[in-house]
């Protein structure tokens, strides 16, 4: 199953970035670390022209941090971008990205005129939250939840940077499909946009094969099953999610594992590397080319059966 998000106010927040962007000086992109591909809108690359772009891998704090520098050198190997990890319990992060905006922008005197940043990022990655750090008090609303910033606003830093905060938006067609399985997993997805036993075992299928020491430890599994359902089946028997005629609740063992892992209980993990996305680019390409295909083939069958009816 597809799972895609794109309610009437992320089309809007798009228009508004767009007729803002010339005025902007550098774009503070904000990634989650467990998932840098999943969480970077495509869209950002079509709006930013040539404004140089840092893009912060938040939550390195939950996220493998071998493979969070992996992605900080892909990312800088990029032109026009720059990356950096940080967490939200680290100020030094913080400073060091403030750092690294002005100094993307060019040497100038910025008493005179200040440095003007946008910050953009999937929902519920911590935007908010860093805006909040960064001015040291409360300005922007925070909340556990995707979707909570729903217009932009400007705030001014103390060290001469106008920063303007937008919404949290996604696009239209979350493409890998598995994309958008791990924003749903990291909780870049509203709830009611998919099946917690959906993404369950997606995530299942994952951890087996990339964090299996971690499965065992956290749930006392002497032996790891082999499939992602059974793996939901022996965790719902240890945390009392089977009802009296030994049937699992999907619902129940689902929430639990998807739960603890945005919560970090299973440790420090990441869901994808750049040569896996590469892959599932790859595949997708190649089913959309299929999918074209018969559709040409398909429109050019009923054309042929019109004509042949017509004599």
């Amino acid at each position: 199953m597809a799972i895609n998000w794109f309610p009437g106010h992320m089309h809007k927040a798009r228009k508004d970035i767009a007729e803002v962007m010339a005025q902007v000086d550098v774009i503070i992109e904000m990634l989650d670390a467990r998932i840098p591909f999943s969480s970077e809108n495509p869209l950002v690359n079509g709006l930013r022209g040539d404004t140089p772009c840092i893009k912060v891998l938040n939550k390195a704090d939950l996220a493998d941090p071998v493979l969070t520098q992996v992605w900080v050198e892909h990312f800088d190997q990029q032109k026009g971008f720059r990356a950096i990890p940080i967490s939200q319990q680290n100020p030094e992060q913080i400073r060091a990205l403030l750092n690294l905006a002005k100094t993307l922008i060019g040497e100038r005197d910025f008493a005179i005129r200040p440095a003007r940043a946008m910050i953009m990022g999937v929902p519920n990655v911590g935007k908010s939250t860093l805006i909040n750090t960064l001015a040291g008090r409360t300005i922007a609303r925070t909340g556990n939840e995707a979707g909570v910033t729903k217009s932009q606003q400007k705030i001014k830093l103390a060290n001469d940077i106008y920063l303007t905060d937008t919404p949290g938006f996604l696009w239209p067609k979350l493409t890998p499909p598995e994309s958008g399985y791990r924003l749903a997993i990291t909780g870049g997805i509203k709830d009611t946009a998919f099946d917690y036993p959906d993404i369950a075992l997606f995530a299942a299928e994952h951890l087996l094969k990339a964090y299996p020491e971690r499965l065992s430890s956290r749930y006392g599994l002497a032996e790891l099953p082999h499939h992602d359902e059974e793996l939901l089946i022996e965790i719902g028997k240890k945390r009392g999610c089977v009802g009296k005629r030994g049937s699992v609740d999907w619902e129940k063992v689902s929430r639990i594992l998807i739960n603890e892992l945005r919560e970090g209980k299973l440790g420090p993990l990441s869901l994808e590397t750049p040569q896996g996305v590469l892959e599932e680019v790859a595949r997708a390409q190649q089913l959309e080319q299929e999918k074209a295909a018969l559709k040409t083939q398909r429109e050019a069958e009923r054309k042929a059966r019109t004509k042949k009816n017509r004599k």
